[in-house]
């Protein structure tokens, strides 16, 4: 179904409540202005319902707010033909049905289950319904939106989408039980701020529109499993009624026992450590959907169809995680930080199975963890897959590692280490991964070196980086056409089973809009990672998703002794926390970065899409020895002031004072639009470099 209607950007007169409009009117505006309430629904109902179940809630909150009409009387169809309203004209039944979405939509998205539960949805059976793929500004939209509150979701469509003022927004956001609407219409206004002129296009396009859908199967196999089971248990109920009816003297039937959590837990244990339930997706499933992510990995491997490794590692996984009093199971346990070390509640994807390098090797997925079991071969069954059998079989206990994969995607569920040797690490690449290479991060004009990998998608060792940072490998890796995202992009390997995503945000140019992070496959973005690669081992094994560079700020120096850049490299963690380091780096392409000292906390938005205002400060000397403080800021900061041993203010993102002293320097950065008080309209930034700092000369 395609959507035509339209969206004017004048205020729709509110209807009091008590002034229901008949349910004649209500459906023929309804049916009018259908598309543009869907669309405000699904905007404001929070994603983490799935695509599918939101399109259709959408559709059944609209449908539903018909029944709240006020019942059409005999007598107004007698009075007589009226003139219709304009088409798209507004009146006060499209505000009243407007209203009752928007407070429908926000009692479901507090309570889902119970709410949606009240509502039937319309019937879709055998297909999942989802939006149309949008571009990535629409993808950054959607993220944006995901992240704060229905209610400050609802104040931004009826900004930005129904083009309302704040002060009718206000009231209708109050008449729909928000408890302060100033505040979420400010929340609201500061996304619509940065999003800037295009978020009415970006709410119009294809990612927020749940009346022009795709459709593509559910699962055929598991519903041909639920298939047969409500057959066969319509069987049973058959067989169990007509022998009550036969029955001569039926006893009263016994009420069943119910079941206490520790029976219930037991069954759960039970299937989950049953190999033979163990999930698998077929072989070429990844190049027809729409959610290309490790649910999506065929099971491979030379060992999946062997029940006994399967049962073993699926034991082991319950038994070392389920061991409260210590470690008496024989298995070692490894856990990625912030990583749940739960036992199996439920039956796991198969992603791999078989021998690497000396080992036995399980690969398993749950949802939100990758999982892998290892122990050590025999003598016989030494084999390495994908290479010649290593020299030496790894010898020792059998070993359970755990590691975060939520919300694993394209490129963070490319690839998964299955084993460490002294030779190298070898990766299971994705079933979407056309090519595979090695280069060193260190020498970005060295091209990369062609990887193998075996018919399972093993690769051959990739070299580990050394401790005197003398080579920094990382994958460049291709994803496939068939999934159409053909693109190349960098993994780092930093002692986890998930390969590390690196990406790079290139300088601010002159009157440019902000720029995205881009893969570091290019010339200058490789140029850029050389000078960063060395800080990479400091975040090992820490649980990193993905590290951005961004270069926030670019600076003549002064004496003309070149250009400086001011980086900040961002570290995320699979849980959306993350750390920054802000940085100086000279001329010399040679010279590493000097840190700035500032405040380094793990849970920051800095240097992220939702913290793009950065300024940082520091002492340099120039090349003739004289001394200077030198500033910058991201390209948002108008004025930049510092206070303290060097006392000056300057207009613009840069700052270089002569300084004759030393000591911590207090800065402060203007920022246009960010004040939260009347009048000004400007407010201060704190940054980076209270301590002092001298990178040297250039």
């Amino acid at each position: 179904m395609q959507s035509h209607d339209t969206f004017p950007s004048t205020d729709i007169p509110h209807a009091p409540a008590s002034q229901r409009p008949g349910r004649n009117e209500a459906e023929a505006a309804l049916v009018e202005h259908y598309p543009r309430l869907v669309r405000l629904a699904h905007l404001i109902l929070p994603p983490a319902l799935g695509r599918h179940r939101r399109v259709l809630a959408a559709h059944a909150l609209v449908q539903k707010s018909l029944s709240s009409a006020a019942p059409s009387r005999p007598a107004d169809a007698a009075a007589g033909p009226t003139v219709p309203a304009q088409r798209g004209e507004p009146g006060p039944v499209l505000a009243w049905l407007r209203q009752h979405v928007v407070s429908a939509a926000l009692r479901a998205a507090g309570r889902p289950r119970w709410s949606l539960g009240r509502t039937p949805f319309p019937t879709v059976l055998g297909l999942r319904l989802f939006p149309g793929a949008g571009g990535d500004d629409e993808l950054v939209l959607e993220s944006t939106l995901a992240t704060v509150t229905p209610e400050v979701r609802a104040a931004f469509a009826l900004r930005v989408l129904e083009g309302l003022t704040a002060q009718s927004s206000a009231l209708l956001l109050a008449a729909a039980g928000v408890s302060a609407p100033e505040e979420v219409l400010r929340v609201a206004e500061r996304i619509r701020s940065t999003v800037g002129r295009d978020a009415e296009s970006l709410l119009h396009g294809a990612e927020f529109d749940p009346c022009t859908v795709q459709a593509r199967p559910t699962d055929l196999l598991r519903r041909r499993h639920r298939t047969r089971l409500t057959a066969l248990a319509a069987a049973v109920l058959l067989a169990a009624s007509t022998t009550a009816v036969l029955a001569l003297r039926p006893e009263a039937p016994a009420r069943p026992a119910p079941s206490s959590p520790a029976t219930a837990l037991a069954a759960a244990s039970a299937r989950a450590a049953d190999p033979g339930l163990l999930l698998r997706t077929t072989a070429d499933r990844w190049s027809d959907t729409a959610r290309v992510d490790l649910t999506q990995w065929p099971a491979r491997g030379a060992g999946t169809g062997d029940t006994a490794l399967l049962t073993r590692a699926l034991t082991a996984w319950a038994q070392v995680t389920g061991d409260r009093s210590g470690d008496r199971t024989g298995v070692r346990l490894t856990v990625t930080p912030d990583t749940p070390a739960s036992p199996p509640a439920a039956p796991a994807r198969l992603l791999f199975a078989g021998p690497v390098d000396g080992s036995a090797v399980v690969l398993l997925h749950d949802g939100e963890r990758i999982i892998r079991y290892a122990e050590p071969l025999s003598d016989r069954g030494e084999a390495a897959v994908g290479d010649a059998a290593v020299g030496e079989p790894v010898v020792g206990e059998p070993a359970v590692e755990l590691a975060r994969a939520d919300d694993a995607d394209v490129t963070t569920g490319a690839a998964v280490a299955l084993s460490r040797t002294p030779r190298g690490v070898r990766f299971l690449l994705a079933p979407w991964i056309d090519e595979s290479a090695v280069r060193d991060l260190r020498r970005p004009d060295v091209p990369a070196q062609r990887l193998a990998a075996s018919e399972f998608g093993v690769t051959d060792p990739v070299p580990q980086a050394p401790n005197d940072c003398g080579r920094v490998p990382a994958l460049q890796v291709r994803s496939s056409t068939r999934i159409v995202e053909d693109h190349s992009f960098l993994l780092a390997d930093l002692g986890e089973l998930s390969p590390t995503h690196l990406t790079w945000t290139p300088a601010p140019g002159t009157g440019a809009p902000a720029r995205q992070p881009r893969e570091a496959t290019s010339a200058a973005g490789l140029a850029a990672w050389a000078r960063s690669a060395c800080a990479l081992q400091e975040l090992r094994g820490t649980g990193v998703r993905a590290v951005n560079r961004w270069e926030f700020a670019q600076q003549t120096l002064p004496e003309r002794a070149g250009r400086a850049t001011w980086t900040c490299t961002r570290a995320e963690s699979w849980d959306g926390r993350g750390r920054v380091a802000v940085a100086w780096e000279g001329p010399d392409a040679r010279s590493r970065p000097v840190t700035v000292p500032g405040p380094e906390p793990e849970d920051t938005a800095a240097c992220s899409r939702f913290g793009q205002h950065l300024l940082a400060g520091t002492y340099w000397t120039a090349p003739s020895g004289a001394r200077y403080y030198l500033a910058a800021g991201s390209r948002a900061v108008t004025a930049i002031t510092a206070r303290g041993p060097v006392s000056a203010t300057v207009r613009g993102p840069v700052l270089a004072v002569r300084a004759n002293t030393t000591g911590s320097v207090r800065l402060t950065g203007t920022v246009p639009g960010s004040g939260s008080g009347s009048g000004s309209g400007s407010g201060e930034l704190r940054g980076w470099g209270e301590e002092e700092t001298d990178p040297g000369g250039s």
